[in-house]
C-alpha cells in the first residue's frame, strides 16, 4: 500500500443456482485466497450467493433467509480485506438486488441495485433513500450513495455500482466520482451476447478514464443457469481508461491487479471539473498498511504505448498535429519559407520531415524548405552525408555554410582558446549557427524552424540564445524517446528508397550536439554519456510532471520497468542529475519560442508548467539524498 499501490481483485466463484452453503463456501475460498496475497479489496459478482439466474425462486423466503445468513457466516470469516458479494435482500415488503460490504468480521454496509431491467422489476425494487437497517447484530446503512473511506489509507475511497448502471444517461460511477470515491466496484451478471467482450471492454475503460477512477468489475460466469442465458465471468480491472487485467471469457476468471489511487487522486488534483457531492453517507474501514508487491507491468517508456500497431498510430497522429501547427503559422505569417539547421542528428531529421508534411498541406513547394549543414570542428562524415541526402530525399534546398573560420575568428575578438574544449568553445558554435540561421531566414523572407525535443528542455541541453532558440519549435512537445520512433515510423512508410536508407542510418547514429573535435573521423561526444540514458530522464519527466510522483516513487517503479537494463544505484544517480538540472534550468524554459503541444505533459511557460525560474529544488534533493543512504 506504499505510494498509493493497493492489491485489488475481481473474482467469479463456482456456484450452483439456489445452493447457498456450496456458494459460500466458494466466495469464502476466493476471499481466504485473496487475503494470503495481501489484497485489500475483493469484488465477487451480482448475487453471487444464490446464482443471478434463480428466477421466481427469488421469491422464496427460505432462499431469501439462507443467503442473508451466508453473508453473515462470509462476514465472520473476513479479516483485513473489504469484500463485496451480491445477494437478494428483503427489507420490509420489498426485494432489493444488494451488494454487501464486509471488512474485518462485519456488514459495514448495503447497497442496493437502482436501474433495474424490466425482467428484474418483477422480483426486485429499485433503491429508495438511505436508511439504517438491522442486519444481524448491526444497524447499517442501507442506500446508493455510500463511500466506504479507509482511516489509514487516505486514497481509499469505494463506492459501488452494478453493471447495468454503465447503460444509464447518468451512471452511479459518475455520481460517485463526484462525491470522492477512487474505486468503483461493479458488480455485474449480463448474458453474453456476440461482441459483448468488446463493447465491456471500451465502456469500462471510458468510464475509468471519465470518471478518472479505478474499476473493477466482476462478472457473473459458468455455475449460473443456461436454460436462455449464458454468463462469462470475463472480469477486468481498470485505471483511469488503461485496462490493467483481463480475464479469460467463458471462464470463472479471478484477476488481481494493483491500481495506484496516489496517481488518481493527484490526477483529480489536476482536473478542476471533479467538484465533490457532500451528501454521500461514509463508512469506515482501518487497512493494515503493508508493503504492496506490484505484479502490474510498468512500462520504460510511459510516453507512447508499447503495443506495435498502436505506437504507429501514435506516430502518424503526432505527425499530423506537428505539421498541422506549423502550417497555420505558415499561414498566419503569410511565411513561404521555412530554415531548419540540418545536422544529420534525430531532432532536425524530424522537424525536415515535419515542415515536408506542413508545405505539402499548405500547397508550398518543397523546395522553400532551406535546410541548411553547418559543419565545424566535431561534424562527422557520417552526419554530414546523412544530412545531404536526407535533404536531397526531402526535396529541399541544400544551403552548405561551414563555420570554422567565422567562429575561429570570433574566439580571436573574444580572447578563447582554441585548444580549450570549454563551454565557451562549445555554445559559440551553437550560438554561431543560430546567428547563420536567422539571418538566412531573413533574406529569405521564412521562419527559423526549432529542432530541440522536449527531453533536451527539460535538462536544459541547449546553448541559451543558440539552438534553445527558434521562431517556431515543432519538437518541443516531443520527449527524446519517442522522436526516434516518429523517425523510424517515417522510414518504415517512406517510399523513397534514399529517404528510407538515410533514415535507418540516422537512426543508428549515437546522439551527439558534435561539438568536440571527432576522433578518427567518429563521434567523439555522446550525449547520453554526459547527461545520462533519455530513456531514463523520459521517465523521470512523465511521472514527475504528469502525477507529481515522488523521487522515491519514480525510484521505485524505474527500478521496476529497468530491471534488466539499470540497477539502483545506476538509476538514483542519473535521477538525481535530472532534479537538479531540471530546476536548474527553468530559466531556460521561461523563454522558449512558440512550439506546439501533442500529449499531456509539456514545458510551456505559456500554457503548461508554471514554474519560477528560481525556484529550489531543497525538498527533492534532500529525498534523494535519503535514498542514497539506504
Amino acid at each position: 500500500m506504499k505510494d498509493g499501490f493497493i492489491k485489488v481483485c475481481a473474482a467469479t466463484p463456482d456456484i450452483k443456482v439456489a445452493d447457498c452453503a456450496y456458494n459460500t463456501a466458494n466466495i469464502l475460498r476466493l476471499i481466504t485466497d485473496a487475503t494470503n496475497l495481501g489484497t485489500k479489496l475483493i469484488v465477487l459478482p451480482e448475487l453471487c450467493i444464490t446464482g443471478s439466474s434463480a428466477g421466481d425462486l427469488f421469491f422464496q423466503k427460505n432462499l431469501i433467509d439462507s443467503a442473508k445468513q451466508s453473508v453473515l457466516d462470509i462476514a465472520k470469516e473476513t479479516g483485513d480485506i473489504v469484500s463485496v458479494v451480491g445477494f437478494p435482500f428483503q427489507y420490509g415488503s420489498k426485494l432489493y438486488n444488494t451488494a454487501a460490504v464486509l471488512y474485518n468480521g462485519e456488514v459495514i454496509a448495503l447497497v442496493p441495485k437502482t436501474n433495474l431491467s424490466a425482467e428484474e422489476r418483477r422480483v426486485f425494487s429499485p433503491a429508495g433513500e438511505l436508511c439504517y437497517v438491522e442486519f444481524g447484530e448491526y444497524a447499517v446503512p442501507f442506500g446508493r450513495d455510500i463511500i466506504v473511506r479507509d482511516e489509514n489509507m487516505n486514497e481509499f475511497a469505494l463506492a459501488i455500482e452494478f453493471g447495468d448502471d454503465l447503460s444509464s444517461v447518468i451512471p452511479a460511477s459518475s455520481y460517485h466520482a463526484l462525491a470522492g470515491a477512487t474505486v468503483i466496484a461493479s458488480l455485474t451478471a449480463a448474458p453474453e451476447l456476440a461482441s459483448k467482450t468488446q463493447y465491456r471492454k471500451d465502456i469500462i475503460k471510458t468510464q475509468s478514464a471519465h470518471t478518472v477512477s479505478v474499476y473493477v468489475s466482476a462478472v457473473a460466469g459458468e455455475g449460473e443457469s443456461t436454460g436462455d442465458m449464458l454468463y462469462g465471468g470475463e472480469n477486468i480491472i481498470a485505471e483511469n481508461g488503461t485496462i490493467l487485467e483481463k480475464g479469460e471469457r467463458f471462464t470463472n476468471s479471478v484477476v488481481y491487479s494493483e491500481p495506484d489511487l496516489q496517481k488518481i487522486v493527484q490526477e483529480r488534483i489536476k482536473t478542476t471539473t471533479h467538484e465533490q457531492l457532500a451528501d454521500y453517507t461514509t463508512v469506515r474501514t482501518s487497512f493494515t498498511l503493508t508493503e504492496t508487491m506490484l505484479t502490474r507491468n510498468i512500462s520504460e517508456h510511459p510516453f507512447f504505448p508499447a503495443e506495435k500497431s498502436e505506437l504507429n498510430e501514435r506516430c502518424a497522429e503526432i505527425l499530423e498535429i506537428q505539421s498541422m501547427g506549423l502550417k497555420k503559422r505558415l499561414l498566419h505569417t503569410n511565411a513561404k519559407s521555412v530554415v531548419i539547421g540540418i545536422s544529420g542528428g534525430l531532432d532536425s531529421t524530424l522537424a525536415l520531415l515535419v515542415a515536408a508534411k506542413a508545405f505539402d498541406k499548405a500547397g508550398l513547394a518543397r523546395e522553400n524548405i532551406t535546410a541548411v549543414t553547418m559543419p565545424c570542428f566535431g561534424t562527422t562524415t557520417r552526419t554530414y552525408n546523412n544530412a545531404i541526402n536526407l535533404t536531397t530525399s526531402i526535396g529541399a534546398t541544400l544551403v552548405d555554410v561551414d563555420i570554422k573560420k567565422s567562429v575561429l575568428q570570433h574566439f580571436e575578438d573574444i580572447g578563447q582558446d582554441s585548444d580549450s574544449y570549454d563551454v565557451t568553445y562549445e555554445n559559440a558554435q551553437a550560438r554561431e549557427r543560430t546567428q547563420v540561421l536567422m539571418d538566412i531566414a531573413n533574406m529569405n523572407g521564412g521562419l527559423v524552424i526549432g529542432t530541440g525535443d522536449m527531453s533536451e528542455l527539460a535538462l536544459g541541453w541547449a546553448t541559451y540564445n543558440g539552438d534553445h532558440m527558434s521562431m517556431y519549435g515543432v519538437n518541443s512537445g516531443v520527449p527524446k524517446t519517442l522522436i526516434r520512433h516518429l523517425v523510424d515510423y517515417s522510414a518504415e512508410t517512406a517510399e523513397n528508397e534514399l529517404l528510407k536508407t538515410t533514415l535507418k542510418d540516422i537512426l543508428d547514429t549515437p546522439v551527439s550536439p558534435e561539438l568536440l573535435p571527432a576522433k578518427d573521423g567518429e563521434i567523439s561526444q555522446k550525449t547520453e554519456d554526459i547527461v545520462g540514458p533519455y530513456s531514463l530522464h523520459d521517465f523521470f519527466l512523465f511521472y514527475m510532471l504528469r502525477y507529481g510522483f515522488s523521487p522515491a516513487k519514480i525510484l521505485r517503479l524505474a527500478e521496476i520497468a529497468f530491471k534488466v537494463k539499470a540497477d539502483r544505484k545506476t538509476i538514483l544517480s542519473w535521477e538525481k542529475v535530472f532534479y537538479r538540472r531540471f530546476f536548474s534550468q527553468q530559466f531556460k524554459r521561461s523563454c522558449v519560442p512558440d512550439g506546439i503541444k501533442v500529449g499531456t505533459v509539456g514545458l510551456s511557460p505559456r500554457g503548461d508548467l508554471k514554474m519560477p525560474s528560481d525556484a529550489s529544488w531543497a525538498v527533492w534533493q534532500k529525498e534523494i539524498e535519503e535514498l542514497e543512504k539506504r
